[in-house]
């Protein structure tokens, strides 16, 4: 088997992203444009190479993968030179596979289909077919046969006519490769080493181009500026949105919603507009979310219903759970079968046994509440004594009045009962009424203030 290795050019700057951070920092649905082409290059490469210039440690540091050969190129004087800068770390009889850091759409099987022509050919590109190739290079060809690619600002009148246009993607043997940079000059228009010269040089030495043309824009449309970035981050949403609907997904507005990461779902799901996927999120079968949710790394399970505005974030939600509406449940929650997270309620590291209800107004933080515990309204678990935090513990079939509040550390024993307004400090027998209520008393010389 050939050995693919993939050369990604990133060593832009990016003046006009007007950002401190260098162009293939940039995000694009929770990740860098660098780590998108990235992603695609491991699924057909065995060696990675990058060439990277303005920001390098910043570049290194961000993308934090070993398996990378990092090469720097001190000087940018064209991409011919940036390809240069790589290819002593690679041997001859292998494929080089030349790809952009600010290309973030390009997808597997154009990948393929490019390396596959090479291993005939010697050397395929990649191309599009352009209404206003203004710009771009132009792939000029003889009788369908490729010849040339000419630089926008090298092209005459009639070649600039022509609306193929050069990707800079392109797979070549290494071999070859080596042979034609080595006869790279900088007699054109920028004074630089122009890597698609090397196309010219192929014909000449008896030599056919092997061609792949896509159908798609976005897949080979590069990144400039922040209008360009917003662009493809919408593409990328809708392709997302249409890859989930062809698999089962229901969703009511696929224009407003965007993954951010990777969504698994199961049968007969439905979201609804403007939620957002981060992360790694798994749903069951019969789970729907209503509007304006975040969910976050989370593992929701079969026939849960998340109600508007809620946001979940590292959590684990059982089978047949509601949450919401404008609920939020933080990391290391656990929320039992059949429980409800209702309306206001917050819950952070905890864990919610089956079938318990902590219906509104409340918070629960750092406890274990058992099974068929209904907790009131305004009810807080007081976990953290300004240095420390601890821990709640409510027995199941509990009935926590409301406006109570559990300083921790304390028990609450099994089918105890918490009378409303008590501030529990020590640990609640089972099956008793415990409350701290002071008795109700009226002040009869008080007078209400008034406004001076």
């Amino acid at each position: 088997m050939t050995n693919i290795h993939a050369i990604i050019l990133a060593a832009g700057k990016g003046t006009r992203m007007n950002s401190s951070k260098p162009k293939v920092l940039q995000i694009l649905a929770d990740n860098t444009l660098l780590g998108h082409v990235l992603k695609q290059a491991k699924l057909v490469s065995q060696q990675i190479h990058v060439v990277y210039g303005f920001g390098g440690n910043q570049v290194k540091q961000t993308i934090n993968d070993d398996s990378i050969n990092w090469v720097e190129q001190v000087e940018q004087l064209g991409t011919g030179h940036a390809v240069q800068q790589a290819t002593p770390h690679i041997e001859e009889d292998s494929v080089s596979l030349i790809l952009y850091g600010d290309v973030p759409l390009i997808q597997q099987t154009t990948l393929e289909q490019l390396i596959d022509a090479s291993k005939t050919s010697g050397i395929a590109l990649l191309s599009v077919v352009l209404e206003d190739p203004t710009g771009y290079g132009r792939i000029i060809r003889n009788n369908e046969t490729i010849q040339a690619i000419v630089e926008q600002k090298d092209a005459n009148v009639e070649q600039l006519k022509v609306c193929e246009v050069n990707t800079g993607i392109m797979a070549v043997q290494t071999a070859l490769l080596k042979k034609y940079l080595s006869g790279l000059d900088a007699n054109n228009a920028q004074g630089e080493l122009y890597l698609t010269d090397i196309i010219e040089s192929a014909v000449n030495d008896g030599k056919t181009v092997a061609s792949v043309i896509t159908i798609d824009e976005s897949e080979v449309a590069g990144v400039n500026d922040k209008v360009q970035l917003a662009e493809l981050e919408r593409i990328y949403q809708q392709q997302k949105s249409d890859q989930y609907m062809q698999q089962g997904l229901s969703l009511k507005d696929p224009s407003r919603f965007d993954c951010r990461g990777d969504l698994s779902f199961g049968q007969d799901c439905e979201i609804d507009f403007n939620t957002l996927i981060e992360g790694v999120v798994t749903l069951g079968n019969n789970t729907t979310i209503a509007p304006n949710c975040c969910i976050k790394n989370s593992k929701i399970g079969d026939h849960v219903t998340i109600l508007a505005n809620s946001v979940i974030e590292d959590a684990v939600i059982g089978n047949g759970a509601s949450i919401g509406p404008f609920a939020r449940v933080r990391p290391q929650a656990d929320i039992g079968e059949n429980a409800k997270v209702g309306n206001f309620v917050e819950v952070k590291k905890s864990i919610i046994g089956k079938g318990s209800k902590i219906s509104h107004l409340s918070y629960v933080g750092d406890a274990t509440v058992g099974a068929d515990v209904n907790i009131g309204a305004g009810v807080i678990t007081c976990n953290y004594d300004g240095v420390n935090k601890h821990q709640t513990i409510i027995g199941d079939g509990a009935f926590i009045g409301s406006d109570s509040q559990l300083v921790a550390p304390v028990t609450i024993g099994k089918n105890a009962t918490i009378g409303a307004g008590s501030t529990i400090t020590a640990s609640a027998p089972e099956d008793q009424l415990t409350l701290s209520r002071s008795k109700q008393r009226v002040f009869p010389s008080w007078n209400r203030p008034v406004k001076k």
